[in-house]
């Protein structure tokens, strides 16, 4: 599970560190590969292997090719994807598409979400921050809120 952020620099081969804290949390399964692709947000989704093997990729399977929505998204998520593994220095190297997807320069945000990496000009996500109108206990309240089921 990665949780947490970090303030990092891209280097001049486009490659950028990943946390120790986030490869500790890296399965063996994963065999140090993150598959990466665009987010949702102005930011690059970093999956390990593993987990875009499992989780990701029969999702995307189970789309229907025939349908204009599903297959619109499925072309724009995987339109920028690639993978790649860490280095001997535990980096990676960020497709120069995806780069100019997220507006990334030189000092780029990496943030832990779970079962994935967002990385994100830090820029961006100050400005992204800055556009949430709800207080962020509200937000929480709502979403976190259990039903009868629960």
């Amino acid at each position: 599970m990665f949780l947490g952020s970090y303030n990092y620099s891209m280097d001049a081969k486009n490659r950028i560190s990943i946390p120790a804290k986030f490869r500790r949390s890296l399965k063996p399964e994963a065999l140090d590969t993150f598959v990466m692709t665009r987010g949702l947000s102005e930011c690059v989704y970093l999956y390990p292997m593993d987990i875009w093997n499992k989780e990701i990729a029969p999702r995307l399977g189970e789309l229907d090719e025939f349908d204009i929505n599903q297959s619109s998204f499925l072309r724009l998520f995987l339109e920028l994807a690639s993978d790649d593994c860490l280095d001997t220095q535990s980096r990676i190297i960020l497709p120069k598409p995806l780069i100019e997807f997220a507006g990334i320069e030189r000092d780029v945000f990496i943030l832990g979400t779970m079962n994935r990496i967002e990385i994100w000009n830090p820029e961006t996500y100050k400005k992204y921050k800055e556009s949430i109108q709800r207080p962020y206990s509200e937000i929480a309240s709502e979403v976190m809120k259990k039903t009868k089921n629960d």
